[in-house]
């Protein structure tokens, strides 16, 4: 046996990797400490680092102790390497390393590539029809540019050639393949110029650089003390080279992490054709070192300790597909195979958090057990960390959080998305109510001022583009003098004040975003100024406030290295600002300092490969998640990547299913998925499918956790037996019951008093949504105020021209909306339509000498005597007409659905028949009673037909008199005390738009879901 066959060991994966690597590593060396420190032990991770010592402090029972050098062989440094002796500076080997150029900043290769790119583009663009190549703006050049570094990242890790490209991508393959080549050229050609003009090498490029130095010199030079390299798959070359030269180190040593010893010779060879296999990178590994499988002994003593049965049956069921064991009872387990092993199937990812939640939650009831989350799912994670707030635990995902996620990140996004959005009523909103605006005031005086305006002008339709257009709404509320109390237009005038400092705070950034063409580094300057002062206090300045904890520092990091590398863009239009600083903020994480709780955690699978925790919990385990979807890149075909040398997609399906199998074998695991994901079935991870078909052709089933699925069921439940809601009753006292309603309030008192209730005794006003599009009510207003002017304006009867000015006037009307594609696409048509059967039928009926009109949009109330004060019905008719006899028509106008004649008679639309008791009465301004003897709906939909006649039918006489006697009976109802405002006490005959369901809470106790009355 050679002496590197004597070197390789593994740990299986049973065993938590790095405590078997430390009580092993204490075993062997630990009798001399001094001797101890002296050993140089090479793991993957820097985690992996802080790993190993936490497990050496654990195996040495927490006496201190001289710890061994231990340096990642993933995120290898310079500095390291001179420190742990690879380089003897008497024999050149350090100036070598020290000759090496600094790997390029991330940021800075980013933008460097942004400018090929975009150059690129235009250089294509002027050589082509235009059309055929669209212009490419900075942002999208900055997404490019990212997929671009980690090809070449990609490339580089392989150790291949980019211009074996022209070989793999011949001219007569398809086009857009060529176009490809083309555009690779930028790594091929333009590349490595930019690069030794600045003086950085790429940083994959380096460390195979510096590998290979290592390499060099423990060749020549063995090291003269122990060097273990542990956890490592050798996934990319140059590790592997170190790793085969470590192997043959005299006092070295390479320890595998979960090889599989018991698998047989034909699958093991059929690994060599399975990528997506877990075994399959330590079957190149071995091959590399050319060390035979059944060479490699156990950890640490060289023993050949037999795989667990849990151990056999993940190994079993993950065999290739050629030699797999099929369910057939031909290969017999042990009935513990799966004791520990739970699987958790979840109806959604919610459920799947709250239960893991909950099991972690459990974890802490024993005392020192730990429990950790493994999943490359970080929306579960944050999912996971927010259930387990509800205990106030708090948890950290070390795999970070997006700094785009962040509180700071998130308000650096949203200040520069405001100013180029122009202010924009959910942009502005969004802005100032981040935690971290207060506009240089106290917070809580800040948040005042931003609701005050928000229900001033930023409710309904937007207002004009910019501060100017919000400050000009609010002048518009301040000209409304008649309507707007003094104290109301003062509150105006100080908001309008506020406004105008805010707007000096980002004037300088929004100039910058309006110019065709800006330098970067202006507008990352303007819009660190306008954020910085918006985030200050009255006691803090903005650069204390935004600048501090993790984030703030990471953010200040990711700053400083872009300020460093602004220069390399080119300018670029000043509204491009935001998207492209989303681009180069993707892909940062900040993760955490400190720790979070002492017995839990949440790992990515990079940070979970070696380390281990007493309940594992594997989340997530849905095809496309774990494992991950298979994606071969937007560079290269599958084909290609083969002829060009790069590892095929399902490398990582490998690498993710020997992290499953590492984790899953422990003795305490528990697997969950949810079933379905954004309401569509999911489907469960590959390696589940195989373990469940194993399971059933042996016998075997899974172990239960029953109380799990109950406490994910049960914990938002209210304890005891369900209890009815019932409708809300209000009884307010008479004093304070209104007095006075109008017409249109009338229906809705018959069908939900306690929407009346709502509005006019709690004072509660539904409010239009921020930066509402207009609706159908909107398209009303405009229609009937057309209509109107119209009817007003012209004389009796309608000459040739009145279809014209009534377009003329509708123009008017709708004025800028007009401008949004919905209203003039949809909305315009149809009042065209409608407006020529309008005119058509004035016409008409001069000639038949039906009535005409004598009031348009006219408003008028009466008393009616049902109580001893009276009691007010307002309103405002569409239009009355008056016919020879004078006797009067009342019209109402509608441009949606027509209430039933029959529930007009029945008293359930009674608006016509209310309008028709104020005409009665004389109550209608400027207009003399008379008897009412039509009432009827103009439909005006503008569809086919595009208007209609809808009279009441029925004697309108006595449907005026039944509606007068049932509306003084509804006013002595509801001047009893005892009389609620019920909701909805008629459930058929609720009404269809309700602004008050939710304060009512009807889908609570109604018979549907609340639908049709929200």
């Amino acid at each position: 046996m050679s002496a590197a066959r004597r070197n390789v060991f593994t740990i299986p994966p049973a065993r938590a990797f790095v405590d078997a690597l430390a009580e092993g590593l204490l075993s062997r060396h630990g009798g001399d400490p001094l001797a101890f420190s002296e050993l140089l032990i090479l793991v993957p991770t820097r985690r992996a680092c802080r790993s190993l010592a936490e497990a050496f402090l654990r195996a040495g029972g927490g006496e201190a102790m001289l710890l061994p050098a231990i340096r990642p062989i993933g995120d290898v440094e310079e500095d390291e390497l001179l420190l742990s002796g690879a380089a003897d500076p008497a024999g050149g080997l350090g100036g070598a390393l020290l000759d090496l150029p600094e790997a390029i900043p991330a940021l800075k290769r980013e933008l460097l590539l942004v400018q090929l790119i975009l150059g690129f583009n235009e250089a294509r663009r002027g050589a082509t029809d235009e059309t055929a190549a669209p212009a490419m703006d900075a942002a999208q050049a900055a997404r490019l540019a990212r997929d671009l570094a980690a090809l070449i990242d990609q490339v580089q890790t392989e150790r291949l050639d980019f211009h074996r490209l022209a070989e793999v991508v011949p001219e007569n393959l398809a086009s857009h393949w060529q176009l490809t080549l083309d555009f690779l050229k930028i790594v091929t050609e333009h590349w490595p110029a930019v690069l030794a003009e600045h003086g950085f090498t790429d940083p994959a490029e380096r460390r195979n650089r510096v590998l290979q130095l290592q390499c060099e010199a423990w060749r020549d030079k063995p090291p003269d003390r122990p060097v273990i390299a542990a956890g490592s798959t050798g996934s990319i070359p140059a590790t592997a080279d170190l790793l085969d030269v470590v192997a043959k180190l005299p006092q070295g040593a390479v320890i595998l992490p979960g090889l599989d010893r018991d698998m047989d010779d034909d699958s093991w060879a059929a690994l060599a054709d399975d990528p997506a296999h877990p075994q399959f990178g330590l079957h190149q590994l071995l091959d590399r070192l050319g060390v035979h499988r059944q060479d490699v002994a156990v950890w640490p003593d060289g023993g050949t300790d037999p795989a667990t049965p849990r151990t056999r049956l993940l190994n079993t069921a993950l065999r290739p597909a050629e030699t797999a064991v099929r369910p057939d009872g031909s290969q017999a387990f042990e009935a513990d195979a799966t004791e520990g092993l739970i699987r958790l199937d979840c109806p959604g990812p919610q459920e799947e958090a709250r239960a893991i939640a909950l099991l972690m939650r459990q974890t802490l009831e024993t005392p020192g057990k730990t429990a950790s989350l493994v999943t490359p799912d970080r929306a579960l994670a944050r999912r996971v960390g927010a259930e387990l707030d509800r205990w106030d635990i708090k948890i950290d995902d070390s795999a970070g959080l997006p700094l785009a996620r962040t509180p700071v990140g998130t308000y650096l996004r949203l200040t520069a998305g405001a100013v180029a959005g122009g202010w924009s009523p959910v942009e502005l909103l969004a802005a100032l109510k981040h935690p971290l605006a207060a506009g240089g005031e106290p917070e809580v005086a800040f948040r005042a001022r931003v609701r005050e305006l928000e229900l001033a002008v930023l409710h309904g339709p937007r207002p004009d583009a910019g501060i100017a257009g919000v400050l000009a709404a609010l002048g518009e509320i301040v000209k409304a003098a008649d309507r707007t109390p003094a104290a109301a237009r003062d509150r105006v005038a100080a908001l309008s004040a506020w406004l105008d400092g805010l707007s000096g705070m980002q004037s300088a950034f929004a100039a910058l975003m309006e110019t065709p063409a800006a330098p970067f580094r202006q507008l990352l300057t303007a819009h660190l100024g306008f954020a910085e002062a918006l985030a200050a206090t009255d006691e803090e300045p903005g650069t204390t406030r935004l600048w501090r904890g993790d984030d703030g520092e990471a953010a200040a990091a990711f700053i400083n290295e872009l300020d460093a590398a602004a220069d390399v863009l080119p300018e670029f239009a000043g509204a491009l600002y935001p998207a492209l600083l989303d681009g180069l903020m993707a892909g940062r994480a900040v993760r955490p300092r400190h720790g979070g709780h002492a017995r839990l955690a949440i790992w990515g699978l990079l940070e979970a490969r070696l380390q281990r925790a007493d309940l594992m919990i594997l989340g997530g385990l849905n095809e496309g998640t774990w494992p991950p979807e298979v994606d071969t890149g937007p560079w290269m075909s599958r084909p290609m990547r083969a002829d060009f040398g790069l590892p095929q997609p399902e490398r990582r399906i490998g690498l993710t299913a020997h992290d499953f199998v590492q984790a899953a074998g422990s003795p305490e695991a528990v697997l969950t998925r949810a079933a379905k994901a954004e309401g569509a079935p999911t489907v469960p991870a590959r390696w589940l499918l195989r373990i469940q078909a194993l399971l059933d052709g042996n016998g075997l089933t899974w172990p239960e956790a029953p109380e799990v699925s109950g406490w994910s069921t049960g914990i938002d439940l209210p304890a005891g037996p369900p209890r009815p809601v019932q409708p809300p009753e209000p009884r307010p006292p008479v004093s304070a019951r209104p007095r006075e309603l109008y017409v249109t309030e009338i229906e809705t008192w018959m069908r939900d008093p306690y929407a009346i209730f709502a509005r006019r005794i709690l004072g509660f006003e539904a409010l239009d949504p921020v930066d509402a599009d207009p609706g159908a009510a909107e398209r009303g207003t405009f229609i009937h105020e057309a209509l109107d002017r119209f009817v007003s304006e012209t004389d009796w009867p309608p000459s040739s021209g009145a279809y014209e000015r009534l377009l003329e006037i509708g123009r008017r009307t709708f004025g800028e909306a007009l401008a949004r594609p919905g209203v003039w696409a949809f909305w315009w048509p149809r009042f065209e339509r409608s407006a020529r059967w309008f005119v058509d039928r004035l016409r008409a009926d001069a000639l038949t000498g039906a009535s005409r009109p004598v009031a348009s949009e006219i408003r008028g109330s009466t008393v009616l005597l049902a109580s001893a004060d009276g009691f007010r019905v307002s309103g405002k008719a569409d239009r009355i007409d008056r016919d020879d006899d004078g006797r009067l028509t009342i019209i109402d106008y509608k441009t949606g659905g027509v209430p039933a004649s029959k529930d007009v008679s029945a008293g359930y639309a009674p608006q016509l028949p209310v309008e028709g008791i104020i005409a009665e009465d004389g109550g209608f301004e400027d207009l003399a009673a008379g008897e009412v003897s039509g009432l009827a709906y103009w439909r005006l939909s503008g569809a086919n037909p595009a208007g209609e006649v809808k009279p009441v039918r029925g004697d309108v006489a006595a449907i005026v008199t039944d509606t007068r006697r049932r509306l003084a009976e509804l006013i002595r109802a509801f001047d009893q005390p005892e009389t609620a405002y019920r909701a909805q006490p008629r459930p058929g005959r609720a009404p269809r738009y309700n602004d008050y369901a939710h304060l009512a809470r009807v889908g609570e106790w109604s018979a549907d879901d609340g639908g049709d009355a929200a």
